[in-house]
This record gives structure tokens, C-alpha cells and sequence, in this order.
């Protein structure tokens, strides 16, 4: 039988349930990645599961999000960290070595391994031929742990690339084509493979663009074939040993198939606040900006400084645009200072940045209230970047330095510079030297865990009681992501490894009131109601376990995020689903819904009927879940790490 490769990947890593759309299946990890906005959790989940050391081939852990040292609790992680990569035998990436995914695909990535990613945008990797995944951290705990994952087996959606990019049209226009023809929830249950001779004016850089963002359409991942641009990516990186080949089978075919000529591709932009809101750069241009931005995992790679460096040369930014420079690893910044690329930025006015994250998390670089901010980052979600009131536009690097330039949101080719093709140099500026392996066994032992004051165990939760009468405390809206569930930023994420402190900051953009209430009536619990793709964005499990802390039982929506759900499901929490969208409307803040049965058949059949409280009337409501019997299991149980105590306690 013919296979493409997703399906290949898939079946080489398969450990049980049959790799049928919408059945659930497990496949072995061989490599993990947290970063350090998820990994202290990570790090205190190994802990409370008593794991003498992990179980995957290659577990890496990355400082790249929270940078920032105001006071001790940053450096205290970083620290804590450290140590527990040595308790655990993991890799670990200090402050300024880089950003997690192009570090990890520089380094580490394997064409036809399995990852799993404790951040959303992991999936960066399927641009060497790997199945990476972005997943919740419990979920990579328990991997890391030596468990497979568990997942829906996805229908593969086959996107053929034909033809070439025009001048001035890059890997970011590829990808905000494809949400622009297809918003924010079209790879939902779906994993995107990209095939076709377009592929040959792609660069591995140019790939991991596009791998990235899928994240951004909903997708489980994204993966491109391992051919000879991956076998020279690798080859430049001295890592020729790890590469080969992967692609899918001639007569292959997928579930959905799609077709984007890339000639015909134009410089796009995400208008504000949506990745999908996506426009020709022609409909905004000659708007006035106040910060235009580059760098981040979206746009991680030597050209997307190089060209940039390339358009500034012998020119001046205007005066009235801060063009900030964030260089994405330390590798990558030695090249950039090594070919004079860095002192041209500079010269022409770029504010340059340490390697990591930085603003595209809002750890800094916030734009002014109400300011225009062009930004090579992979999401533009409100107040993401650290103001409130935030206009954030999505672009390519070309249109974001076109922009700087003249002050305006300006299309690249209007500027009149000749166009280069730079690509990945044959024999860039390798330097691991600050990358720290696992230590001996021996040494691993006697490795004492260094926290500090902020550092608290995770919390216990009670298992789900077979009937609840719970208060709907919140009401929201369609595409409500985890930054405006569980803000991120300077002033909230040094708190990640304190549940309690970082509880306090739950929906704080949307609804002030709600931690307040939420306190009030912790001990009953209470319920969310939402629209459309609640949860989408970021991996980040603090936006189920904090409210979780706060007494959230039960989630009901329009339709969920994956990694959301999951995270949900992790922790406790009940994900449903309305089977008739419209009854979303006869709820409403403040109604009692009553669950009955919950420890029989009401969560066994994938269909159960609450009853709500509404204006004196007893109303019965539809619901459905896609829960497998594992995840019933583990809602009844109090989340995954009260399950898997009670797996290794109970007589065979």
C-alpha cells in the first residue's frame, strides 16, 4: 500500500490503535523539547513521578523565554533548571544560546524521528522530515518518562507546492497565504505535508517558516520530505551523518489535497489580532508604524537577517520607526558579526536584542498604545505583545524592513533595491560550546534539585464526583487564545513555577473580575462557556491548571484547540462541546448547569444531556465529547498524574 509520509512517520512510531482518522493511537517519542515558560513544570511533574532518569533518546531543555532577570525568580528557574536537566539526563540550553526550535533543529533534529514539544510551535521541525508535535507538558513529562504519546490519528492534508517565489516574496507569505485561504481552524485534527517541485526554492529555514506557523492554522503539525536540501542543511551544520531520505510514495494520497502556485505569491500581512486576518501588504500600505520587528521561531533563519541587512545597507531607518533586531541563536549572531551583517543593521538604526524570545512572548519590546508594530513573530493574539491595546501586524522580514525604512508600512518591491537570493551559508559559524550534556548516572544521583523561594510543588486535585451543580462564572467569545486565558509577559510568567502567585492573573484581559469569583465559590467549582477554537496559541498548561486551582471543573464550547483540550483533560477538567452550536446563545453568565452520572454511562457514550438553570426553568442541553476511554479514565481520576499513580498502584 502506497503511504505519504505523514502516514510513514506514523506507522514507523506506532505502538497501538489503528492509524484510521479520528482513532485514537499511540506512537513512541524519541526526542522531547521544553523550554523554560513550560519546563519547570515539566521538571516538578518528573518530580513528583519519582523518575530516576528519562527515557527518550535525546530530551533537550531551552532558556528562552524568560530572560528578563528584574529580580531572583528568573535566575532562580534558570538554576533550578540546570539542575534537573543533571538529575534527569537532559541537554540543556542556557540564557542567550538561543531560541528552542532553530537551536533544536541546528543540533538535534533527526529526519524521520518523533518529538514532542512542550511549545506550541515544536512543529517548526517537520521542515527536516520529523514528526514533531507540540503538546501540553504533562503530556511531554510522560513521554520523557518512557509513555507514548496519545493522539487522534489525523487525516493528512497534502498541500503540492508548484513553481517559484517572486522577488520580494518569502517563506512568510507561503504560510500567510495558506491563512488567508484558509483561517485559523482549518488544520484542526489534520496534519499538513507539503510536497511538489516547489519545494526546490525552498530552503530548510525557508521550510521550518512555514512548519512553524501551521501551528497558526490549528494543524497537529506540519512535515516536508527529507531530500537533498535537508542533506546539505545538515551537511552544513556537520551533521551529515544524521541525515536521510524520507518522502512520500509516488502513488500516494491524502485525505485532503490542495494545490498553492508560489509564482503567483505576493507580500501578505496579518492585520490585527488574528494570524488568519490576512490581506495583501497593498490594502495597508502607507499606514504610518511605530516599531517594525525581526526575528523569532517564525522567522528564525541566516536570511531573514541577511536580506534585511542586504535592504539597509547604506540607508537610514526612519527616525520615527524603533527597528528591533532579535537574533534567534547565538550561532546565528556570530555569523551576522562575522560577515559584517550585524554592523550594517546597526548602522542603518536597528535596536538590537539578546537571542531569544523576547517580544514575541511579551517579555519587552512593547509597542506604544494604539502604535502600529510590523513583526516577523507567529502570532498577533490581543495584547499579546505586552500592551493592552496593541495593533500588531504579521509580515515577512522583507515587508517589515521596506517598512522601517520609509515609516509606512510599505510593500518591498516599491522600494526600488535590487533583489538578492541569500541562503543558508555552506559553512556557517558552528559553536555549541555553551550546550551541556547529560551527566553519568553516578552524578545524576547526587544531584540535589536548587529551588528557590518561588518554586512550589504541583498541586493535588480532587477526583471528578459523579454529579456536580456548578455556576457559569465567565462567558466568551470565538478564537479566545491561551494568552488571554493565562497571560504571559514580564509580569506574569515569572510565576509559572508558583500555581497559586500565577493563578491570580486567569483571564485578566478579559474578564478583571473573575479571579474574584472564581476564590468566592473554589470549593463547588464552576464552569467557562466560549465559542469557537477556545484555547488556541500557545502549549501553555498554566491556562488549564491555573484555572483548574481556581476551581474550574467543566469547559463547554463551540469547539476546543487540541492542545487545549488536552491540557484540560490533563488536569481534570471536562471538555464539551455543544452538539447544537445555537445553544450557545441560551446560556448565560451566572446560570446553574447540573451533570449527572458522570461516573456511568453519561461520559462512557460520546453524548450526555446537562441540565441548566435559566430564569427559574429546568432546560435540558445536548453535549458531546471527543474523549477516548484513557481520557475518561483520566477525568474521573483527577487529571494525568493522579492516574498514573493509580496505574502503577493497582493490583494487575
Amino acid at each position: 500500500m502506497a503511504l505519504n509520509l505523514a502516514q510513514k512517520l506514523i506507522t514507523d512510531h506506532l505502538v497501538d490503535g489503528e492509524p484510521v482518522p479520528g482513532s485514537e493511537i499511540a506512537i513512541s517519542i524519541d526526542q522531547t523539547l521544553t523550554q523554560d515558560a513550560t519546563g519547570t513544570l515539566v521538571m516538578l511533574v518528573l518530580e513528583a513521578l519519582q523518575i530516576p532518569r528519562v527515557k527518550t533518546a535525546l530530551s533537550a531543555q531551552y532558556v528562552d523565554h524568560n530572560l528578563l532577570q528584574e529580580d531572583n525568580r528568573n535566575p532562580d528557574d534558570h538554576l533550578f533548571l540546570r539542575s534537573a536537566c543533571q538529575r534527569y539526563g537532559i541537554w540543556f540550553s542556557p540564557p542567550g544560546n538561543g531560541v528552542s526550535h532553530p537551536v533544536h533543529m541546528q543540533r538535534f533534529g533527526k529526519p524521520g524521528a518523533t518529538m514532542l514539544g512542550a511549545d506550541s510551535h515544536s512543529c517548526g521541525a517537520g521542515a527536516l522530515g520529523m514528526l514533531a508535535i507540540g503538546a501540553g507538558g504533562l503530556d511531554v513529562a510522560m513521554a520523557m518518562a518512557g509513555d507514548p504519546f496519545h493522539m487522534r490519528m489525523p487525516e493528512i492534508w497534502g498541500v503540492r507546492l508548484t513553481g517559484a517565489l517572486p522577488d520580494w516574496v518569502s517563506a512568510k507569505d507561503t504560510i500567510l497565504e495558506m491563512l488567508r485561504r484558509h483561517g485559523v481552524e482549518a488544520g484542526m485534527g489534520r496534519i499538513i505535508e507539503y510536497h511538489g517541485p516547489g519545494l526546490d526554492c525552498l530552503s530548510t529555514m525557508d521550510r521550518h517558516v512555514i512548519a512553524n506557523m501551521g501551528a497558526e492554522l490549528g494543524a497537529t503539525t506540519s512535515v516536508f520530505p527529507s531530500d537533498d536540501e535537508v542533506r546539505r542543511f545538515l551537511a552544513s551544520e556537520g551533521r551529515a551523518d544524521d541525515w536521510k531520505p524520507l518522502e512520500a510514495d509516488t502513488d500516494a494520497v491524502y485525505d485532503i489535497s490542495d494545490e498553492m502556485d508560489l509564482s503567483a505569491l505576493e507580500p501578505l500581512i496579518a492585520k490585527p489580532s488574528s494570524p488568519g486576518n490576512v490581506v495583501p501588504v497593498q490594502d495597508v500600505a502607507g499606514e504610518a508604524i511605530y516599531q517594525s520587528y525581526i526575528g523569532s521561531s517564525a522567522n528564525p533563519g541566516y536570511r531573514d537577517f541577511a536580506v534585511p541587512a542586504h535592504m539597509v545597507a547604506g540607508r537610514k531607518i526612519s527616525p520615527r520607526v524603533s527597528f528591533d533586531v532579535n537574533p534567534t541563536s547565538r550561532q546565528l549572531l556570530l555569523q551576522l558579526t562575522r560577515d559584517g551583517s550585524l554592523a550594517t543593521l546597526i548602522a542603518a538604526g536597528a535596536r538590537l536584542h539578546q537571542t531569544g524570545c523576547n517580544g514575541c512572548i511579551g517579555m519587552g519590546q512593547a509597542p506604544a498604545t494604539g502604535r502600529a508594530s510590523l513583526r516577523t513573530v507567529p502570532r498577533n493574539f490581543p495584547g499579546r505583545s505586552g500592551t493592552r491595546e496593541d495593533r500588531v501586524y504579521l509580515c515577512s522580514p522583507e515587508t517589515a524592513t521596506a517598512s522601517a525604512l520609509k515609516g509606512t508600512i510599505t510593500d518591498p518591491r516599491d522600494l526600488g533595491i535590487d533583489p538578492v537570493d541569500i541562503r543558508q551559508p555552506e559553512n556557517p559559524s558552528i559553536d555549541d560550546s555553551l550546550l551541556i550534556g547529560p551527566v553519568s548516572d553516578t552524578a545524576a544521583r547526587e544531584t540535589d534539585l536548587v529551588k528557590g523561594p518561588n518554586i512550589t510543588a504541583m498541586p493535588t486535585f480532587d477526583p471528578l464526583p459523579s454529579s456536580m451543580a456548578l455556576r457559569v462564572l465567565l462567558k466568551v467569545g470565538d478564537d479566545i487564545s491561551t494568552d488571554e486565558i493565562m497571560p504571559a509577559g514580564a509580569r506574569v510568567l515569572p510565576f509559572r513555577s508558583n500555581i497559586s502567585r500565577i493563578s491570580e492573573f486567569v483571564f485578566g484581559g478579559v474578564d478583571a473580575g473573575y479571579v474574584s469569583r472564581a476564590s468566592q465559590c473554589r470549593e463547588n467549582g464552576h464552569i467557562v462557556v466560549a465559542g469557537r477554537n477556545y484555547g488556541q496559541g500557545s502549549s501553555r498548561e498554566h491556562a488549564a491548571i491555573a484555572p483548574r486551582h481556581l476551581g474550574l471543573r467543566v469547559v463547554i464550547a463551540k469547539s476546543i484547540a487540541r492542545i487545549h483540550r488536552e491540557n484540560l483533560v490533563n488536569f481534570g477538567i471536562l471538555p464539551l462541546v455543544f452538539v447544537n452550536p445555537e445553544d450557545f446563545g441560551r446560556i448565560s453568565t451566572g446560570d446553574e448547569i447540573r451533570l449527572t452520572g458522570l461516573d456511568g454511562r453519561a461520559l462512557d457514550e460520546d453524548s450526555l444531556t446537562v441540565r441548566l438553570e435559566h430564569n427559574g426553568g429546568d432546560v435540558p442541553i445536548p453535549m458531546k465529547h471527543v474523549l477516548s476511554p484513557r481520557q475518561i479514565r483520566i477525568i474521573r481520576a483527577g487529571g494525568l498524574i493522579n492516574h498514573y499513580h493509580m496505574q502503577r498502584t493497582s493490583p494487575a
